[in-house]
Order: structure tokens, then sequence, then C-alpha cells
């Protein structure tokens, strides 16, 4: 190759080299200039709730599954709500952007899970990029320890079809071709379909996570395991998140510099005898950096 030709070549690697830093960096001031500090008045718990969207479930269409229920999940850790079958969930908002720590867990999920018997959801973070206040940017998925392991599915999605009678069970389809219902049982005999959902049919999408934590071995006492690390009401006394493991549609990196927003969201689809379906329970959401200690 003849000497100007390789400084031609240079120059336009160089040139293509700043053109990315550059957009990098836009993309990094844009991110920063949309960051709502903390201050003296910033709550440290959730209080925003953004959306209720439970799946059918034997708690939907009861107290603890109403729309009452989530706004008690505000602003504390011992509110309740049911999030139903797999796929059904809540979006909730801090009045500040919780940051990323290097090396530190970020915030806080609170559910009601205890030793030998979890639901663990699926958490999604957002960072609020372009200002408005809303939950319309890009969603990314917490990466946690079940992530790729056997029944982890990505981009999964169930619909669910309103029974031929309240006290029917739900039936449901999977986009894996997988069909079956949410199981009605005798203590609790109200109608299992959202009544706030008008149509027949309704679907959920999001990450299907791995069933085989539940142990049905004895009837009498059904277990279900919690996964090591990243889920929802997974472990007691809640479960600390890192920001910095949140992923994108293609399993990169998110690199957020904070978020606005998280949904949880019932993770195990699973009829677990006696004691009904797998269903999520939420009980509040924090900032670790403006908890007391």
């Amino acid at each position: 190759m003849k000497t100007h030709q390789l400084n031609a070549l240079l120059a336009i690697v160089l040139a293509a080299s700043l053109f990315a830093a550059c957009k990098k960096d836009k993309a990094d001031d844009a991110a920063l200039s949309t960051i709502r500090p903390t201050t003296a008045q910033s709550n440290a718990y959730v209080t925003q709730l953004i959306e209720f969207n439970p799946a059918p479930g034997q708690f939907v269409n009861t107290t603890i599954s109403d729309t009452t229920a989530a706004t008690g999940t505000l602003k504390t850790i011992q509110g309740l709500v049911s999030l139903g079958a797999w796929g059904g969930y809540i979006t909730v908002g801090f009045d500040h952007t919780v940051m990323d720590r290097d090396g530190q867990a970020d915030f806080i999920v609170y559910g009601n899970a205890f030793a030998s018997f979890a639901e663990p959801a699926v958490i999604w973070v957002m960072q609020d990029t372009n200002g408005n206040g809303k939950a319309d940017d890009t969603w990314y998925e917490i990466q946690g320890s079940a992530y790729f392991k056997p029944g982890y599915i990505r981009n999964y999605s169930v619909t669910y079809t309103r029974p031929a009678c309240d006290t029917c069970s739900v039936p449901w389809k999977d986009n894996q071709g997988k069909t079956g219902v949410v199981q009605t049982n005798v203590f609790h005999t109200q109608a299992y379909y959202p009544k706030g959902i008008k149509s027949n049919t309704v679907t959920y999408t999001g990450t299907l996570l791995p069933s085989t934590n539940i142990n049905m071995s004895n009837p009498s006492f059904i277990t279900s395991a919690s996964f090591d690390y990243g889920y929802g009401d997974n472990s007691a006394g809640g479960d600390q998140i890192d920001i910095a493991t949140a992923i994108d549609a293609k399993g990169n990196k998110a690199n957020l510099k904070g978020i606005d927003f998280i949904k949880v969201q019932t993770g195990i689809l699973a009829n677990m005898g006696w004691l009904g379906e797998q269903s999520t329970e939420f009980t509040g959401a924090a900032d670790l950096s403006l908890l007391k200690k």
C-alpha cells in the first residue's frame, strides 16, 4: 500500500473513532441532563404508581389485588399487592433518579418471601432518558442468577382467555405452543379473570423464569426455593439490586447512569396444588442510598 493511501486510511479510521466517541459523549450528556437529583425532600421509597396490570389469579378481584392495594405499596415497605399469575406486573416510580453506585446495590424490592418459599419476579428498570416524567423509554431487565438456565425464556408471552364461568379455571396458551389453566381452588371462589379487562383475551409479554425450584413431592408441604440473586419476592427481608446488572434486549450491559422507574413482573408460570398459582407479591421498593442505616 502506498504511503498516501495508508495515510488516507488512517485518517478515515481516526475520523470514525472521533465520531463514535463524540456520539457516545452526546448520549452520555443526554442521559445525565435528565437525571433528577436527590434533595432533602426526596423520599427513599417509590412514590408514584404508574401502572398495575395483574394477570389472572386466586387473589385477583379481591382487596389485595386492586388499585387501592397497589397504591398502598407507595412510600412504605408494608403494603401488599398480588400480581397474579405469570406476566402480571406493577410499575412504580421514584421522585428522584436512583443513581448507579460502583460495586454496590442501589435499590431494594420488597415482597413477602420467607424461608423455603419464594415467588420470584423479574425486575425491569428504566431511566427517564427523554425527561418527560413518563415511563415511555426503554425497559431493561435485571440479569438475575437464573439467566439462561434451562427453563429461562426471554420474549416469552402468554395469552389468557376468559373462562366460560366466573368460577371456572382460566385457560392460557403461550408462544411456545404450550397450554394450561390457572386452576381455581376452594379457598378463593371469586372470578380469577381480572374484571378490569373487558376483552375476552389478554396477552402478557416478558421473561419466563424456571419453575425447577418448586418441590411438590410432599403435597402437604410444598416448597419454592429462592434463586441466588436478582429477583423480586425472592428473599426474606427484600432483594437488593445493582443497576449495573441491567441488560438490553440483546443481553448486553445497559450501562445506565441511574433509573427512575421499576417494573416488577411475576416470573414463574406454575400451579402449586392446593396453594394455587405461583403469584408474586409486591410490598414496596426503596433507594438504598436514602435508607437510614
